[in-house]
């Protein structure tokens, strides 16, 4: 493992595409692994950043998200997509329901001024690919919204000290526009947290 090499693993809550999640940190030369999520906190290995994954319906609300409520604890910085976007969110003092538009397929998302660190060098209009019943209704304390979309006030989320971000959408499938960016910018966010 070089020098320079991030340390992230993806925890799979059982979503359909948390495989293409440990692809794209592959492919950007990230030393990745999927775990269960009931792998217990103490058997992680030394992590620069950690992914935890979508998952089946519901799951999201219910809480049963194996340990990632353990992980949450970790100080390293955290990503959720779909269903652990919006288990962060709840976890943190936030809220999750069901979404008065449920979002499958194509949609548009505009970024709330840059978007922050997660959307660094992307437009602010962008195409990205959803698959959800629920979303985040509440962002939690010491959180706050950087994108939405016309049916879903928020698309992503990331916390003060910028190491807590949370995305609605699916950055790991082909459709949306700038998922690679994405990926780059939480890798990058992640080995600057381990030099800082």
């Amino acid at each position: 493992m070089g020098a320079d090499q991030a340390v992230i693993d993806v925890i799979d809550n059982g979503g359909q595409w948390t495989h293409r999640e440990w692809r794209m940190l592959r492919y950007l030369g990230v030393e990745t692994q999927i775990l269960p999520n009931n792998t217990p906190l103490e058997e992680l290995r030394e992590l620069d950043g950690l992914i935890l994954s979508g998952g089946a319906a519901r799951v999201g609300l219910t809480g049963e998200l194996g340990n990632c409520a353990d992980y949450l604890s970790l100080d390293i910085p955290i990503l959720g997509i779909c269903a652990g976007h919006q288990f962060m969110a709840r976890h943190y003092g936030g809220d999750a329901g069901e979404a008065p538009k449920p979002e499958f397929g194509a949609a548009i998302i505009s970024l709330v001024g840059d978007g922050g660190p997660l959307f660094r060098g992307t437009p602010s209009e962008q195409t990205v690919w959803e698959s959800h019943n629920d979303e985040v209704t509440i962002t939690p304390p010491g959180f706050v919204e950087i994108a939405h979309s016309e049916s879903c006030q928020v698309q992503a989320m990331q916390n003060e000290d910028l190491d807590r971000f949370g995305l609605q959408f699916h950055p790991e499938v082909n459709d949306t526009e700038f998922g690679s960016n994405i990926f780059e910018n939480f890798v990058r966010i992640c080995k600057s947290a381990k030099s800082a």
